[in-house]
């Protein structure tokens, strides 16, 4: 019976991205890049650019991802900072992308949720996501980790000879905050 809830088919799990994952995740980012606005970026990453990425992204701005029993790459996620200004510094943007052969199959959603926790457990107060408006199942899978949406900023990227909006979603961690003076 089909309820609309995920069916695994494997075991999965869900870890901090080590150096050896820069090409499965150069893979399932390049693939959008090239064929999806999920990323606004028009050029694909080379194994150098990805590898910088991946060092950038340590201890408080991680990247996580998931993986199955044989340790194949289902999907990754990371944690960047939302704006370089001091006052932004509570608050942390998340990303999310899963193969295209692992969809539906709840990989999207561990993933957020492990951020969620690393964005909670580093001390951040609020979550938010850009989502280009035309991608429903990631403005879902958002929506279904507690996400709201508080905002659509139009026409803002263009991509296939189209313009784009972006879906503006945001979740309080309710963290005290880090690197913040104290009110």
């Amino acid at each position: 019976m089909d309820n609309g809830t995920p069916v695994y088919h494997r075991q999965m799990h869900v870890r901090l991205a080590e150096s050896s994952d820069a090409e499965p995740i150069l893979r399932i980012y390049n693939a959008e890049v090239v064929g999806s606005t999920a990323t606004f970026d028009l050029r694909p990453r080379t194994q150098s650019e990805q590898a910088a990425w991946l060092a950038e992204h340590q201890g408080t701005y991680p990247v996580v991802v998931a993986t199955d029993d044989a340790g194949t790459v289902l999907g990754f996620g990371s944690l960047s900072t939302y704006r370089d200004r001091p006052s932004y510094s509570t608050t942390v943007e998340n990303s999310v992308y899963v193969d295209e052969e692992h969809r539906g199959e709840g990989v999207g959603r561990a993933l957020l949720d492990e951020l969620v926790r690393l964005g909670t457990l580093h001390g951040f107060h609020s979550m938010i996501a850009r989502v280009g408006g035309d991608n429903a199942a990631s403005i879902a899978l958002h929506g279904a980790c507690g996400f709201v949406e508080v905002g659509v900023e139009r026409e803002i990227g263009r991509k296939f000879n189209r313009w784009l909006d972006v879906a503006v979603l945001q979740r309080m961690l309710g963290g005290a905050g880090i690197g913040t003076e104290q009110a």
